[in-house]
């Protein structure tokens, strides 16, 4: 053991908490996968967990529920397991995002492709309520209309009467009416939508196998406490902002729309994002392995660094007040990194207490 002179102990001691202004903070292990891709998670009242996979071969599922240690396909039935030309509109085809809803019900967005560059599958594009109750599929909305061509459907966020979504191919926004199922799209290539910048991780720009960048478009939104403001970014950054009301007033021309759209922090490479109810977002730097706190006003701080946060992708503030984020490590899967797999496994799902109380939008 290499023995540290005593002064140099108490100069790291004194540089670990005037450096960063608090003791290093604590990473919890909350799930490993030995052979899963986990690249969101979400959390029930009652406690129960699901997590999004993104499947290397055939036969992962898409949606699981964690229970006692294990990842179970989840809601059952024929909804992991759908293969090339069967039927998509009761079926995932490829899972991007999944969240608890302010109803309590677990939802799911199907993108509709079986991958990145991929063609859209019909029926696929769509966005599934699931009641935890009986563990059965309540709806599905057909988001075919507003998802076509390079379409890759995103994240959905919710607030009153609507449900935003991310397009992250075909850059844009989609409003969606939750009760009548019509949807319209908003922003399609502006510039707070479309990916202007590098998509980096851990130092380096993701291209696929033949060496080409890979871009996403919208991707991160969150909703504030008061529903008033939506906040969304392509995932190279920077994050924007816009008063929801003008978002669902369907009568506002496509300029006008746009002239509302406000800059409001230049966050960089960005896997996955949270809000709490205070309006902090917690948004993941991808390139330095880090989770950025970005205030109400815009100002950015380093939440945690550490090298294990690889590629920390949607995560999730729970009733306990802690901050789940899955390490998916997505920048070192072949599609994503120049052809060659250097995932180590297994994935993790990490958490850590933030003291912050959870959005739920």
């Amino acid at each position: 053991m290499r023995c540290i002179p005593r002064g140099l102990s108490l100069l790291f001691f004194i540089l670990s908490f005037s450096a960063f202004g608090a003791p290093v903070k604590k990473l919890s292990t909350e799930f490993a996968s030995p052979t899963l891709i986990i690249n969101g998670v979400t959390t029930s009242a009652g406690g129960r967990r699901f997590a999004v996979v993104q499947p290397l071969h055939p036969g992962q599922p898409e949606v699981v529920e964690i229970t006692s240690g294990s990842p179970i396909a989840y809601p059952g039935g024929r909804w992991n397991g759908w293969r090339i030309g069967e039927d998509a509109r009761s079926a995932f085809v490829g899972v991007n995002a999944l969240r608890i809803g302010p109803d309590g019900a677990l939802w799911i967005v199907d993108r509709g492709a079986p991958g990145i560059g991929k063609a859209l599958v019909p029926g696929g594009p769509k966005l599934v309520r699931i009641d935890l109750a009986s563990n059965k599929v309540t709806r599905i909305y057909d988001l075919g209309a507003v998802a076509q061509g390079e379409s890759f459907v995103d994240d959905v966020r919710f607030n009153g009467a609507h449900a935003y979504l991310t397009d992250a191919g075909r850059p844009g926004l989609i409003v969606l009416d939750l009760a009548t199922g019509a949807a319209r799209r908003v922003l399609d290539n502006h510039p707070s939508t479309v990916a202007s910048w590098p998509l980096m991780a851990e130092g380096r720009q993701l291209l696929d196998e033949s060496g080409a960048p890979i871009v996403v478009h919208a991707d991160q939104l969150e909703v504030s406490a008061d529903g008033s403001w939506l906040y969304f970014q392509p995932c190279s950054g920077p994050m924007s902002r816009i008063e929801t009301r003008y978002l669902d007033d369907a009568s506002l021309e496509p300029s006008i729309l746009a002239s509302h759209v406000l800059p409001f922090a230049d966050t960089a490479s960005t896997g996955g994002t949270a809000i709490d109810a205070d309006g902090a977002i917690y948004a993941s730097d991808t390139n330095r392995s880090q989770i950025l706190k970005v205030s109400p006003t815009g100002a950015i701080s380093i939440l945690i660094s550490d090298p294990r946060l690889a590629w920390v992708d949607a995560m999730w503030i729970d009733d306990n007040g802690k901050l789940w984020m899955p390490a998916a490590q997505l920048n070192r899967v072949a599609s994503l990194n120049r052809g060659k797999d250097t995932v180590r496994w297994p994935v993790n799902i990490y958490s850590m207490d933030i003291g912050a109380k959870p959005v739920r939008r």
